[in-house]
């Protein structure tokens, strides 16, 4: 099962930029390329952007929990970055931009998810029900892994589907792994889990 890898989740720095995506054995560059056909003939228009989801006005339930990030970001050194909030199919996000975010991301997203982990303990801190949790991203970095990491899931179901064998993804982030796990939840031919232990714990595809 995947509940413990639930969170407490061009301007790209290019170690970000051209980073392999684990288990794919490709590597994905801005817009998709590189990436494998689907194995039944079908062609997938590759997104050349990731879904930022509605533009909203920001919720007065969101306004604390923006203010504490705001407060967070300027102890870390990022005091005049601008934070939006988005809504896309994961969740609520607060965007964060402003001149040289590549320390806020850390490689590989390491040091936003840390962030994301502390921020959402922080925030949710003596609160038993009715807690919130959002996603932090930093210049669309989240946002864009998991439009990734969805293509990846659904690479992984076609091969599982297709070997009749387990598939084993290389170790992600807890975040990274929800995304896979909710991407093929309703696949009526898999099941996923997640085995290891961090940070080599990573996502499991099998076939039903």
């Amino acid at each position: 099962m995947f509940e413990d890898d639930i969170e407490p989740e061009d301007q790209q720095p290019a170690e970000i930029r051209d980073r392999d995506i684990p288990g794919s054995g490709t590597r994905v560059r801005r817009g998709g390329a590189g990436r494998r056909p689907p194995s039944d003939g079908t062609r997938r228009s590759a997104p050349a952007a990731p879904r930022r989801g509605p533009k909203t006005a920001m919720p007065e339930a969101a306004k604390p929990a923006r203010d504490l990030l705001v407060e967070i970001l300027g102890k870390m050194g990022v005091p005049h970055a601008e934070i939006e909030y988005l809504s896309r199919p994961e969740g609520e996000y607060f965007e964060v931009t402003g001149p040289d975010l590549a320390m806020l991301i850390g490689r590989h997203g390491n040091t936003l998810e840390s962030l994301n982990l502390v921020f959402n303990n922080i925030l949710n801190a003596g609160v038993k029900t009715g807690r919130k949790y959002y996603t932090i991203d930093a210049e669309g970095y989240r946002a864009r892994r998991a439009d990734q990491l969805k293509n990846l899931a659904l690479m992984t179901l076609e091969r599982c589907v297709r070997e009749k064998t387990p598939q084993k993804l290389e170790p992600m982030l807890p975040s990274e792994r929800k995304i896979v796990h909710i991407a093929l939840a309703e696949n009526a031919m898999v099941r996923t889990e997640s085995e290891g232990v961090e940070p080599e714990r990573r996502v499991v595809v099998f076939p039903k």
